[in-house]
Order: structure tokens, then sequence, then C-alpha cells
């Protein structure tokens, strides 16, 4: 099996080692292959035709293209073509199909790391290919409020009313300053790429984050953000980027081969290495 990840700065990825033990597990023998664009000196779009065309069975797509692959594939279901932004893509039969793992992985790893308390009123910063996917995922949580913050006015603005038209009974308003969006705000997320490393800077500071319950960074590499020290540092309880990326790598592996993997197992290999 051929698969591989579509991104930039990707360099730090661990979707290769996890691809390949849940690959191990099953007796299947796969390459998983970064692919950044740049380096190739192709357009996403003509990386993602040339991968399709030279024999891959399944890729992932990563920061910043979630949104832009959805002109190049068919999204699974209706329900993944209102998300508005496709993680991973099947090709099979000359065809391309997209799902969004990142939608499923935050509900496992939300579940599994605040059981069945409800998010309430949360501040969502970065309405991207992630933060669209974790809003649809928030509501069907029960979150009571979204505020949907964004430095590009627009993208805040098609999330809170894709949110409405989907949810008419959801509470979602768009905001441009994050500083501003997390007053009174129980839950704080961070979609953006900021904190990545090659990326750094950071969204909010420890004073910001004062009288929030829990915070979720969307960013994994590295595991422990300087948005989460702070979040630490202000007494929220603290889910990873890392459960978002194990559980919707799990998801992905069974789009990928069509059968389920041991998440147990799989999360014991990967800590092994």
């Amino acid at each position: 099996m051929k698969l591989g990840l579509i991104g930039d700065k990707i360099a730090a990825s661990r979707a290769p080692e996890l691809h390949r033990k849940a690959g191990e597990a099953a007796g299947v023998d796969l390459t998983y292959d970064l692919l950044i664009p740049r380096e190739h000196n192709l357009s996403f779009e003509a990386l993602f035709c040339w991968a399709r065309d030279i024999g891959f069975e399944g890729l992932n797509i990563t920061y910043p293209y979630k949104e832009r692959v959805l002109e190049l594939v068919t999204p699974a279901s209706a329900a993944i073509k209102t998300l508005g932004a496709i993680n991973t893509v099947r090709f099979k039969n000359g065809g391309a199909s997209g799902f969004n793992t990142d939608h499923s992985g935050f509900m496992h790893a939300y579940r599994g790391a605040f059981g069945t308390a409800m998010p309430g009123k949360v501040c969502l910063i970065g309405c991207g290919g992630v933060g669209r996917a974790i809003g649809f995922a928030l509501i069907e949580l029960g979150a009571t409020e979204i505020r949907c913050v964004d430095i590009n006015t627009g993208r805040a603005q098609a999330l809170v009313y894709d949110l409405q038209q989907t949810y008419p009974n959801a509470k979602a308003t768009a905001w441009t300053e994050a500083e501003k969006a997390v007053d009174g705000a129980y839950g704080l997320l961070n979609c953006t790429a900021l904190g990545m490393g090659g990326v750094g800077g950071q969204v909010l500071t420890k004073a910001q984050m004062a009288g929030a319950r829990w915070a979720f960074d969307a960013v994994y590499t590295p595991v422990e953000t300087a948005f989460l020290r702070a979040a630490h540092e202000a007494g929220l309880r603290c889910l990873s980027g890392f459960e978002l990326f194990f559980w919707q790598g799990v998801d992905a592996w069974e789009i990928f081969s069509g059968e389920p993997t041991d998440a147990a197992k799989l999360r014991k290999a990967l800590s092994a290495l």
C-alpha cells in the first residue's frame, strides 16, 4: 500500500510512524511519504494529481490545503461536504473520495480526556480546515456557544454561517481578536499553526487564559506547546494536539485499509519509538 501526507512544514510529522506501525500490526506492507509542494516545485493541485497518477492509494492532507483539496475530490457524505474541509483521501476505482477524520478524531480525543463533560462556552481560534472540523464537533459535543476567531473575517463568518445552517439552534459569533473573545469562555482552542515547529508564536498569554476551564491546541509538533504550557500554569485542564493526531490517524487508517486497528496497541507502539 502506498500512502502519503501533503502539507507544508511537515518534516517533524509522526504520520509516517503511525501508519507504518498500523500496517505492521495488520500485516500490510506499505510506504508512507511526506510530500511538500515547494520541495517538488509543484503546486498543491499538481502534486496531488501526481500522487494519484503514480499509484498512491491514499493521502492525508494537512495545513494549509484542507480546504483547497475539496475541488479535487468527492466528499464521502453530505455531512463531510458541509464541513468544508478534507484531511483524508482514498483513491479507488479511478475516483478520489474525501473524508474528515479531524472531526471524528477530535470527538474521540475530547471524550477520552473529559468524558461526558460538556464543552460549555468556547473560544475557537482559527477557522481554517482543522478549525472548521472541530467547530462542528464542538456543537455535537454540546457546546453552548462558539466564538469563532480568525484574522480573516470572512473565514470566521463563513464558519458561523455554516454552523447555524446545519444546527439552527447553535449560538455562534464571528470575532477577529482572540483577546476579546476569551472573556467568559470555558474552553480555549488554538486551531491555528501558531506554536508549530518552524512557525512559532502564541495566540494567548497566561493572563488572558485566566478564568477558563479547559484548553486544546491542535498543534502537536511539539506536543508541549507554549499555548498549553500557559494553560497549565493558568490552572486549565489540557488536551494536547497529539491526541487529535492519534485519533484522526486511527480513523484514517481504517479508511485506507478497510480494517480497524487496535488503538491501545498502536499507542503503545508509537510511545516506544
